[in-house]
């Protein structure tokens, strides 16, 4: 069953990535007034980055499960997977942007200049280029299966760009848990 138009991949992915990337650059850079959100308490602020730790860890064993299903050939278990690793990114992004809002924009490093200068900058770097660079991968391979019968979507990009997305994204997910190390294990 076709969900989405398939003459209109493309600008949808082109429409919701530019959006999705607005709103998160709008919130990191502080654009967005705590006032748009509802109030919470200190404590469900202070318990976001775990929560997202664990979504994070979830995430990555639900990509490498639907990866691994579709090379077994088994696409319902991919179908699933993969739309519950984008259910978890989802979940993951709502949370961190309302706690960027909430609280007037990033965390500070807690740690010495050096380890900020030399590790947490660089691994933050390459984890936010990944997550940027991911959002129209997804975006356009989760767009492709909705607009396509699964019969249909061999012939497609789905599976070029689903590898390339899902791999990135594992890097990113990766990279994310060490940043929530080196702020709130470590330092």
């Amino acid at each position: 069953m076709e969900y989405v138009p398939r003459e209109r991949v493309t600008s949808l992915t082109a429409v919701l990535s530019v959006v999705s990337l607005a709103v998160v650059f709008a919130a990191a850079s502080g654009q967005v007034p705590s006032s748009t959100v509802p109030t919470a308490p200190e404590w469900v602020l202070d318990a976001i980055p775990h929560v997202n730790m664990a979504i994070s860890a979830t995430a990555i064993g639900t990509i490498t499960f639907g990866w691994r299903a579709i090379r077994r050939g088994n696409v319902d278990r991919h179908r699933v997977a993969m739309l519950a690793s984008f259910a978890l990114f989802a979940a993951f992004l709502t949370l961190y942007l309302y706690r960027l809002v909430a609280t007037g924009g990033p965390q500070p490093f807690p740690g010495p200049d050096s380890v900020y200068q030399f590790v947490y900058l660089p691994i933050l770097a390459i984890h936010i280029l990944l997550a940027v660079v991911c959002v129209p991968l997804v975006y356009y391979a989760l767009l492709l299966a909705f607009a396509h019968p699964i019969e249909e979507l061999y012939q497609t990009n789905h599976a070029r760009f689903g590898r390339v997305a899902a791999s990135l994204w594992l890097i990113s997910f990766s990279l994310g848990i060490v940043v929530y190390v080196l702020l709130h294990v470590t330092y």
